[in-house]
Parts: C-alpha cells; structure tokens; sequence
C-alpha cells in the first residue's frame, strides 16, 4: 500500500463534529463496494429510495451515486445503461458500446462519483469539517456540479470554481444550489484554461477554512472509478458479449481529469483492453506538446493530470470540437433526425438515444470510431466508451452553433453534409500509438504543472511511473469501506 492517504483520524476534534453534523443532517454514507454491486445495498434503504426525487438533495441520494440506475433514475437496472452503435452509425464492423453517464442523480452527469471519491478520504479521517469549513470544488462544469451536490446533501457550504465560458446550463444549475451567489467563483477563459481555475483556488486556500478538492490531483477520484466505473464498463461488456466470441479490444476516453481514464486500467487487467485517452485538436496537449482553445466542454487540458496512468496508456487520439458541436446539431434538431432516419437508417430506437450523448460523449464516440478504422476492427471487436453527460447540458451550444455556422437554418442538406464530413468522413488521422518513449513524454509533461507550478513533491511525481503505484491504490478501498461503517456506527 502506498501512503498518498491518511487510513487512520489525524484530527480527533474534526472527525467528531463532522460525524455529528452529517448525524444531524440525516447522512448515511455509502461504502464503495455498494456503489459498484449496488445490490449489495439494504432493502430498508432501496425501498425508501423508490419514494425520493433522483434531483433533490436528499441523503438517500447518495446510494444512487453508481451505474446501476434504472430509466426513471427512481430503482436500480440489472445492468448500467449503455447503447451499443450500429455499423448504420459507425461505418464499422465492430461494436461500440457506450456507458450512458446521464442517470445520475441531482447533476444527470457521472461526475458526482468522482466528487465523493475525492472528498470521502478527507471527511473519513478528520481532513474536513463540513460544520465549520467549505469544500472547493474546481471544475470545468460536472464535477463541480456534483460537489456542490454532496456539499448540500451534508448541509456545508461549498464553492464551485469554473471558467467562465462554459455552458449556461451549468451555471444555471449552479445558481439553484449554492447558498450564496459569491460562491460560484467564474475564472477567465473557457474550456482550456485550467490554469486560472488553480490560480483561483491558490487564492482561497489562503483561508484555512476552505478545503481544495482538486479533481485532477485527487487521487481518491483515480481509486473510486477504477473500483466503480471499470467494473461497470466490465459488466456492461460481458452483457452485449454473451455467449458469443467479442473481445473489449480498448476503452476510449477523454482525458479530463482522468477518473474515468482509470476504469481502463480496470479493464486491462479484468479484460485484456487497450487504453486509448482522447483530447481536441484544437489543444492537441498530448498529441503535439500544443495549447489552444475549444469547445469539446468538460474534458480540460493543457496539462497532464497528477492522476493520469500515462505509462499505461496505449493511444492518443485527436478529435476536433467541430465535430462534437455540429454533431450535437445534427443528433438533436428534428431535420437531423428526420435525415438520419430517412436517409441512413437509423432505428426509432436508435434516435431515441442520441440525446444521452453531451459535447465530450460526441468526441468519445468520434474517437471510438477512429480507433476502430485504425486497427480494422471486425464484428468480434468491442470498443468501450462514455458519454459524461447528456445533450441537456447543451442547449446553449446548440443554439450557439446554429446561429454561427447555420443562420439560415439546420436543413436536409446541411444534415447531409454534417453526417458526411464528421461520421462518414472519419478518418485514422490523429491517432498515435504510443510506444515507451511516447508515453514518458506525455508523462514527463505533467513536471511543469504539478512539480514546478503546484509544489507536488518530486518524489512522489516519480512514483507514478510504476504500475504498482497505480495498484496499490486499490489497497485503500477496503480500508475507506471499513472506516464507512465506523463512521456510521459512530452517528
């Protein structure tokens, strides 16, 4: 086991009161192997989850933080949802299966996960004190928006740090939550500048009574996808797979933070999967060294995570957000679908999904593709991918898109073209595979923000170029479960 966590209380007086307060506030948390086999949750609690709202900030929402959640979001599914891509839409022989993220509770969005992933080591050991300090919550929307969810549910106060370019959407669902409107902290920039998101937070870990939950160095967020999130993917796999000879050949991601990224080192130990890490074209970080600005929202860059398995990474793949915002046109206007269904086949069934696929879904399941005509994948091949969140979050890009690049209207042939150019068109450009001096690049790139500019210790960057490392995380989930119960016992 490593020491990146404390497993024991460091501060007493801190462990106490956060016990009372969530005591007070009703809270019962969930271990983590509840929330990868939630059948393994108790009756009494299911039963009284079926009469709560999956969008209130009740405490029982917290056992529905998992993949598990049936379509009314209200009772459990057997299996987590995914939509498997026809060749109708793909071009390719092979099947791309594709977690959907939106059934989450309170956000629509799986980010919410890595918000209790992070938090729950500190609060487990006396780091945090929902009574007395705030919870910091730096984002580019979703995970911003789930902590701020978590934060509610425990009755603290909490800030959610955010570019200000991002969607309306989020800001909107921001401004319903927060207590106040001074806790929403909108940084310069969009997308891409994650940079003035930690140099907002420098300023407000100044008051030692605001706590800094940064997703991108939070290593509680790698562990709770690899134990949830892979095998939620594993599970959703063997379903499509049956009895029948489908190989998962890679999971495709978006880097992001890289928690979800850590679920494909679930699946190449549980499946034998490649991992292939997706980024935008117009900020090509990994691909070229590169910087710039996009659209592809929730997906951040410009610099490698701390939690970023880069030596267990086996592609990059390049996509541009001219295809995720058209897409979001073209998989959601009435024209769009009406084309698609009259003109390439698509399902009723098939047109019914495409909403559940939000910008960095839209570049996920354009990566998959690429990966797929890379390597010539057949019909006994799998790719495994996630959609984040769904087009919900998106009508103002939806919006925005047409008025910049169709003002005249989204027509038949304007869908003809949208399909051609970013489905029929899909390319292998921009796909590297990576070999060991391709992966200790893109790992030696993450020196300058985390070493030079944010004080992570030297040697504890270095350790994280040995799987071990990665695995020995994984020694910290029984260990937080215990101290679960512990917690809760002690209420």
């Amino acid at each position: 086991m490593t020491d990146i966590f404390q497993s024991t209380v460091v501060n007493e007086a801190a462990y106490d009161s956060a016990r009372k307060a969530l005591h007070d506030n009703g809270v019962r948390l969930p271990r983590i192997s509840e929330l990868a086999n939630p059948e393994t949750i108790e009756a009494g609690v299911t039963e009284r989850l079926s009469d709560v709202d999956p969008d209130s900030a009740d405490p029982l929402n917290l056992f529905r933080i998992h993949w598990h959640n049936d379509e009314g979001r209200a009772g459990q599914g057997g299996v987590p949802a995914h939509v498997v891509l026809p060749p109708e839409l793909t071009g390719t022989k092979a099947k791309i299966i594709v977690l959907i993220g939106d059934r989450f509770p309170m956000i629509g969005a799986h980010k919410v996960l890595a918000a209790y992933g992070c938090l729950i080591p500190r609060l487990l050991t006396g780091q945090f004190d929902p009574a007395t300090q705030r919870a910091v919550w730096p984002s580019t929307g979703n995970y911003c928006r789930g902590g701020v969810a978590i934060s509610t549910i425990l009755g603290c106060r909490s800030v959610a740090v955010l570019p200000e370019g991002m969607s309306a959407e989020r800001f909107g669902w921001l401004e319903s939550w927060v207590r106040d409107p001074s806790d929403i902290v909108r940084t310069p920039g969009s997308e891409s500048n994650l940079k003035e998101i930690y140099d907002a937070c420098a300023e407000l870990e100044k008051d030692s009574q605001n706590v800094i939950l940064n997703q991108f160095s939070e290593f509680g967020n790698y562990v709770i996808h690899r134990a949830v999130t892979g095998p939620a993917f594993e599970a959703a796999f063997n379903a499509v797979k049956g009895e029948s000879a489908l190989r998962a050949r890679a999971f495709v991601c978006a880097s992001g933070s890289a928690g979800t990224l850590a679920a494909g080192d679930h699946l190449k130990q549980a499946l034998g999967s490649q991992i292939a890490a997706v980024e935008s074209l117009e900020c090509p970080t990994m691909l070229r060294n590169g910087y710039g600005e996009h659209n592809i929202q929730g997906i951040g860059d410009k610099h490698m995570p701390l939690i970023h398995n880069a030596l267990n990474t086996d592609y990059v793949i390049g996509v541009s957000d001219q295809a995720s915002d058209t897409l979001n046109v073209l998989f959601n206007s009435e024209s769009g679908k009406q084309y698609l269904r009259d003109n390439k086949g698509f399902s009723e069934e098939l047109l019914s999904e495409l909403h559940h696929f939000g910008l960095s879904g839209l570049a996920n399941i354009v990566a998959a593709i690429k990966l797929a005509k890379y390597l010539d994948l057949g019909e006994d091949d799998a790719l495994l991918t996630v959609a984040t969140d769904s087009a919900a979050m998106y009508g103002s890009q939806y919006d925005k898109t047409l008025s910049s690049a169709y003002p005249g209207g989204f027509a038949a042939l304007d869908a003809a073209e949208a399909f051609g150019r970013h489905i029929g068109g899909i390319a292998t450009d921009n796909v590297e595979e990576l070999d060991r001096i391709g992966r200790e690049r893109i790992f030696n790139l993450g020196y300058y923000t985390w070493v030079e500019q944010q004080g992570t210790p030297l040697e504890l960057f270095d350790r994280r170029r040995h799987q071990s490392f990665w695995d020995g995380l994984m020694a910290y989930v029984p260990v937080w479960d215990e101290m679960i119960d512990a917690f809760n016992r002690a209420g």
